[in-house]
């Protein structure tokens, strides 16, 4: 079953997520978001990268007033980021942000949640509601003898009601933990339980590589069982990584189309090129095409003209020299110091 077919579409600024829409990338910035001008950059290269939604912590009130002026020099929708302070959510309201991401559980008494849930009614902000495993109420982390999985399905759902008896249902669920087996457990455990989309990722999941793995193997299993309407990937590192890798884990499960799908062999004792290098060279080239096609770079000439046959469009080195290999068929043999050319050239003429 495809829970995400089934969830309630919410509009954030220009992007509809849930009822079947596509999975959407978000990211977050790492800049000081009063640093108006350091944040729109990396934004815009955030946006370059394929990222869908972005994200701002608004921790003061230079941060929330400064969202007005950011929003003025980008295109995708802004979420701010709230943590403690019920009025900082509200004057990021007041100055523009698409929608607000919240705890309540560490916003204060239903009061303070109250009076952030009426501002976002009366201008139509979808508000997420997030509970990490690392903020579970100490009632719970009781009640199921530490931090669990069904601790944490019930946290959320408790929060989600609270807003819902305030009469506000424009809500989108997150629930994360750096654990990942227990993180695709909850989302099992929360699929069906509630209408609303639900914002999927692994929190805290580390560097670009360790951080990359572990959330690959957690939104795989999450997604592929139709669960999840927007991802982020949490890495520390450059933010633009994290829209390489969600893009990357979309297309590989059937759920985004486009870009070049570039396959390489993992080189072996027949291997007499630079396979390593070109390979990365070959990455680097690819992302400034838009073609929905594969590319293989082989490295040896045993099993690499075969291999590069399956492909759309391929290389495969040989000693000092390489084939070049269009829709199955072998069109040129080059020096291997001209490989990157030549592919660059049938790139610029794919579609011509």
């Amino acid at each position: 079953m495809s829970y995400r077919e089934e969830t309630k579409e919410i509009r954030i600024g220009n992007v509809r997520i849930g009822h079947g829409n596509p999975v959407a990338i978000q990211s977050m910035t790492n800049t000081p978001t009063a640093d108006v001008s350091a944040t729109v950059a990396q934004i815009h290269a955030l946006e370059k990268a394929g990222c869908e939604i972005i994200r701002c912590t608004v921790p003061d009130e230079d941060s929330a007033k400064a969202l007005s002026e950011i929003k003025k020099q980008i295109s995708i929708p802004l979420v701010a980021d709230i943590h403690f302070d019920y009025k900082m959510a509200i004057m990021a309201m007041e100055n523009g942000a698409d929608k607000i991401r919240i705890n309540p559980g560490n916003i204060g008494s239903a009061d303070k949640v109250r009076a952030v849930v009426d501002c976002a009614r009366e201008r139509d902000i979808p508000i997420r509601v997030g509970v990490n495993s690392g903020s579970l109420e100490k009632a719970l982390f009781e009640k199921y003898g530490g931090v669990t999985a069904e601790g944490i399905v019930e946290s959320a759902l408790d929060k989600v009601r609270l807003i819902e008896d305030m009469g506000y249902d424009n809500l989108v669920i997150s629930i994360k933990s750096s654990d990942v087996m227990m993180c695709v457990k909850a989302h099992e455990l929360i699929a069906g339980k509630t209408p609303y989309p639900l914002h999927v990722g692994i929190t805290e999941s580390g560097t670009v590589r360790s951080g990359s793995i572990k959330s690959s193997v957690g939104l795989g299993l999450i997604l592929g069982q139709g669960i999840g309407d927007t991802i982020r990937v949490s890495l520390t590192g450059d933010p633009c990584e994290e829209i390489t890798a969600a893009r990357l884990i979309l297309k590989t499960l059937g759920l985004r189309k486009g870009g070049i799908d570039v396959v390489s062999c993992p080189t072996c004792g027949r291997t007499k090129i630079d396979l390593i290098s070109l390979a990365g060279e070959v990455e680097k080239i690819a992302e400034n095409y838009p073609y929905d096609i594969k590319l293989a770079v082989m490295g040896c000439a045993v099993n690499g003209p075969g291999e590069a046959k399956e492909a759309d469009l391929g290389i495969a080195g040989g000693l000092h020299e390489g084939l070049v290999i269009r829709r199955g068929e072998i069109i040129r043999k080059v020096p291997e110091d001209r490989l990157l050319e030549a592919l660059k050239n049938e790139l610029d003429n794919w579609d011509k």
